[in-house]
């Protein structure tokens, strides 16, 4: 009797044990419920959420940057140092930092930028350049003064419309003022022209400005530094690109179609530079640098002989008549002009073809196309 008793017992306890468990396991089999099944361990352990991996995003294509100025450390400036001011408009600004990378090296030259925004020579009542420029030279602040100013003054003067007859000659008078108090003190000059501007309008007028501020500059015997053909496009037009210093295709004008980005000034103080080291005797420009090129036929029997075209000889004359340098006052140079060994100067003598083709055959410019002497058989045609 108490067998019967404890197997009912057991029983009432496993079908208790089923019921609770049902939940978890609905398919659990009364024998797992007793004896267990061995997973109880492994289901035990939490499961780990799983989770979606983000799509990767498509990164934005790089954008090219514009080129930035080179970075400079600039030496410690000798106290004899030539001291360069870069007066005028907002021109001047990117032109002055120009010039500061170029001579950064260099404890002979310091620059200094007397630059005023918006400026010019029509406004004095703005800025007063004709009596800024009496200041400086009264402190003795400079020894080479490089210009550039005109892009403001398309306006009227002293009640006379910009560009008319009027205005053009009290134009003139406040440059001549200008450039008589800097040689009157024994200062050097140096004068940029405008360049070529992106709305031609305004490009036109400047052109016009420009060729008012050459005849002074001229007249006064200053340097005139071109930028209107340099930095044109190959259709003749406005180019806000063009070849650096290292003959890469850069920007070369910021987008306002007016200024120079920093390639385009580093540009123009290379040209800047040598204007400022044509004054002197020799032809080096004021960093020292030098364009000359050696005459292969130096020290021969042909040095002395007639040649095409700078050919060899004095090839900084070469370089002018390619617009690295023009010399005010003097005569312009043609490429026809002939260079001969030993004389001060051969642009007054022309060059002819036939000084190569009357040359004998052997002789050294004969350049192949000498004449041969020609010998008649039979001349009396028999």
């Amino acid at each position: 009797m108490v067998m019967w008793r404890s197997i009912v017992v057991f029983l009432v306890l496993a079908l208790s044990a089923s019921g609770v468990l049902a939940q978890e396991r609905s398919t659990r089999t009364l024998f797992e419920v007793l004896f267990g099944s061995g997973n109880e361990e492994q289901q035990s352990q939490p499961q780990e959420p799983v989770t979606s991996q983000p799509r990767p995003q498509a990164q934005p294509a790089p954008q090219p940057r514009q080129a930035e100025p080179p970075e400079t450390s600039e030496v410690e400036k000798s106290d004899n140092a030539r001291r360069v001011a870069v007066f005028g408009d907002s021109l001047a600004v990117d032109l002055a930092r120009a010039l500061e990378r170029l001579y950064a090296d260099n404890p002979e030259i310091s620059v200094r930028e007397q630059a005023v925004g918006s400026s010019g020579f029509v406004r004095n009542d703005f800025f007063d350049w004709n009596a800024a420029i009496e200041d400086e030279v009264i402190a003795d602040s400079f020894d080479v003064a490089v210009v550039a100013i005109g892009i403001n003054d398309r306006q009227a003067l002293d009640g006379a419309e910009a560009l008319s007859d009027p205005w053009r000659s009290a134009y003139r008078d406040r440059i001549d003022a200008f450039l008589a108090d800097i040689n009157a003190a024994g200062k050097e000059v140096v004068w940029l022209e405008l360049p070529p501007m992106q709305q031609p309008s305004y490009g036109a007028a400047m052109a016009q400005i420009s060729s008012i501020h050459k005849a002074a500059v001229n007249a006064a015997g200053g340097a005139w530094v071109e930028t209107y053909d340099r930095y044109l496009g190959e259709d003749g037009g406005y180019s806000a690109d063009g070849p650096d210093l290292n003959g890469n295709i850069v920007d070369m004008r910021k987008g306002d179609g007016i200024h120079f980005s920093a390639a385009g000034a580093d540009k123009l103080a290379f040209y800047i530079d040598r204007a400022m080291g044509s004054g002197g005797g020799g032809r080096v420009s004021l960093s020292g640098s030098t364009s000359e090129v050696a005459d292969l036929l130096a020290g021969t029997d042909a040095a002395g002989m007639v040649r095409p075209p700078y050919q060899g000889l004095d090839q900084m004359r070469l370089v002018e008549m390619a617009s690295f340098v023009q010399d005010l006052g003097g005569a312009a140079q043609r490429a026809n002009d002939l260079i001969v060994a030993g004389q001060a100067t051969a642009g007054t003598r022309s060059f002819a073809l036939e000084d190569m083709l009357d040359a004998p055959v052997g002789r050294v410019d004969a350049f192949g196309l000498g004449r041969a002497e020609t010998i008649i058989e039979n001349p009396g045609g028999r």
